[in-house]
């Protein structure tokens, strides 16, 4: 093998650790039997909510999680592997590939890690069903309001009846 060849693929390695480092969740998904535009239609939905999606060769992770947490992913690197990765938002790759899954047979949730910890199957599913950041938030917002409002109603209704009686 020439030089060049060592030097590119040692940089793809560095390239793969560092986006595995930065990444706040990075899942590795099975893509076979998915058509061309199912994959861009799997893409273009992942790049809306700020995900990316590259293909890595199996040996190039294999080196990039060595010596990482993240070495115990080595089993899960067989076949066409593509990983989906956030650097923000730990939920929304586990949440666009759940419901792509659920309309493409075809793609299949090999493995990963969220919020920089390696999650089983089950774990991943578990946060694919959880409300979004933005859902989680609306609910905080209502429930705070909540008591608020009742808050607001009591004094209306002292300031009413007080009215009331001076009238």
């Amino acid at each position: 093998m020439s030089e060049a060849t060592i030097a590119k693929k040692a940089a793809a390695v560095e390239a793969a650790k560092e986006m595995l480092t930065n990444a706040e969740t990075a899942l590795v998904v099975d893509y076979r039997g998915l058509t061309v535009e199912e994959v861009t239609t799997l893409r273009k939905t992942l790049r809306e909510s700020g995900v990316k999606m590259q293909v890595i060769k199996n040996k190039i992770l294999q080196r990039a999680v060595e010596g990482t947490d993240y070495e115990g992913l080595n089993d899960v690197f067989v076949g066409p592997t593509a990983i989906v990765s956030s650097d923000e938002d730990a939920i929304a790759p586990a949440k666009i590939l759940k419901k792509f899954a659920d309309e493409h047979e075809a793609l299949e949730v090999k493995g990963g890690f969220i919020e920089k910890s390696i999650k089983t199957l089950d774990e991943i599913n578990e946060y694919a069903t959880m409300p979004g950041r933005e859902d989680l938030l609306s609910m905080l917002a209502s429930a705070l309001s909540d008591p608020m409002r009742k808050i607001a109603r009591a004094v209306k209704a002292v300031a009413d009846k007080a009215e009331e009686e001076a009238a």
